[in-house]
């Protein structure tokens, strides 16, 4: 004889099940529409999936299956499929913004705690891209809550380095960003088609970054990283205006050509009132096979930047790490398999960890956060 199972059990099993890409149980997200047990054991579970095209509707699916399977007088689970209609979309998109129906940038509450992190260069080619996409999946893996935004909107790469192989989906004006290796990402080149290139002036890059802020679902992040086109051009300007507490890592080559326009992306926050929390040296040698470094462009352009940068701000700006050249960080952001968080510690994975370690242990300020007091 089959042991009855009631809705109700099932129904705390589902709560198991974490939509993949907004992160919560699909109980809190009103996407269980009904449960059904027939006599023999037969479990029919409905779900409603935000948006009909669901790219991770057989994930939601197979976990369904396993939670539900697993309980006591369960002998099948049957899952059904169907999506929200407008009424219903229209209250998870309030519900996730907290109760608040208007749209709003989350990074500029006061209660908001996530350190932002501008990454931005003086000029092209010293991977500042590599290095974000690194940072963004090594914070991740130490167990934080990362984003990642491409704001290099005409040269975009980190959609190809984090792997992202899901589009993201809406929840009516809500874009739901995908998750690679744990990190939330979005660019303007999961928008355009066949990689097409983008061509629009000023107010319309404002207007990009804009929407990437207010109109995304970041939930609660602890870091969110911004891999910023190099120069000093309007993508920087607005990141000052959006974001004002957003913080600053210039990324340089050894090279004092690289080093000499890299002190001027960081004498920027000088003028937008942000703070220049670090500088990362990358390509910094290559290790030899007797042990030596090949110190292929140049030697202490990083330090250089550190120095000339505490000197001109008024306050320390340390060189956080050195990244060696390693052919496996360049393969890694080919594949979509960011090099920092594979097996081994190599020269250049020991650097990013180092780097990404100093990130996440640096002290929050107490300005604008509450203390959980009141007045007696």
């Amino acid at each position: 004889m089959v042991n009855m199972i009631t809705t109700e059990e099932i129904e705390r099993s589902l709560e198991r099940v974490i939509d993949p890409e907004i992160r919560r149980p699909i109980t809190d997200l009103n996407m269980v529409e009904g449960v059904k047990i027939d006599d023999a054991g037969v479990v029919n579970v409905a779900v409603l999936l935000t948006t009909a095209g669901c790219p991770l509707r057989g994930t939601i699916t197979a976990d369904v299956q396993k939670v539900v399977g697993e309980l006591d007088g369960v002998t099948a689970v049957n899952v059904t499929m169907t999506a929200m209609n407008a009424e219903q979309r229209a209250a998870l998109q309030t519900k996730l913004r907290g109760g608040v129906a208007e749209k709003k940038n989350p990074f500029v509450q006061p209660d908001s705690l996530t350190r932002v992190y501008a990454i931005t260069s003086g000029k092209g080619g010293v991977g500042k891209s590599s290095v974000s996409a690194n940072l963004a999946a090594t914070l991740a893996r130490q167990g934080l809550k990362v984003g990642l935004v491409d704001a290099d909107i005409y040269g975009f790469s980190i959609p190809r380095m984090m792997g992202v192989d899901t589009p993201p989906q809406q929840i009516n004006d809500m874009i739901i960003p995908p998750i690679a290796h744990d990190v939330k990402v979005i660019s303007i080149g999961m928008f355009v088609p066949d990689n097409s290139p983008v061509v629009w002036r000023g107010p319309m890059l404002h207007r990009a970054l804009e929407q990437f802020f207010s109109d995304v679902h970041w939930g609660d992040l602890d870091v969110l990283l911004l891999d910023l086109p190099p120069g000093t051009g309007d993508i920087a300007i607005s990141v000052a205006q959006l974001i004002p507490n957003s913080e600053i890592l210039v990324v340089t080559t050894p090279q004092a050509a690289a080093a000499e326009v890299a002190e001027r992306a960081g004498q920027m926050a000088k003028q937008t009132n942000q703070r220049v929390v670090g500088v990362i040296e990358n390509m910094s040698y290559l290790a030899m096979p007797d042990g030596s470094r090949n110190e292929i462009f140049g030697k202490g352009g990083g330090a250089t930047v550190a120095a000339q940068l505490s000197s001109i701000l008024g306050y320390s700006v340390p060189l956080m790490g050195q990244i060696p050249l390693e052919i496996e960080v360049r393969q890694g952001g080919d594949s979509g398999e960011p090099w920092s968080i594979q097996e081994g510690e190599s020269e250049a994975q020991a650097q990013i960890r180092s780097i990404a370690d100093k990130m996440a242990h640096r002290s929050r300020g107490l300005s604008g956060r509450g203390l959980g007091v009141s007045p007696l």
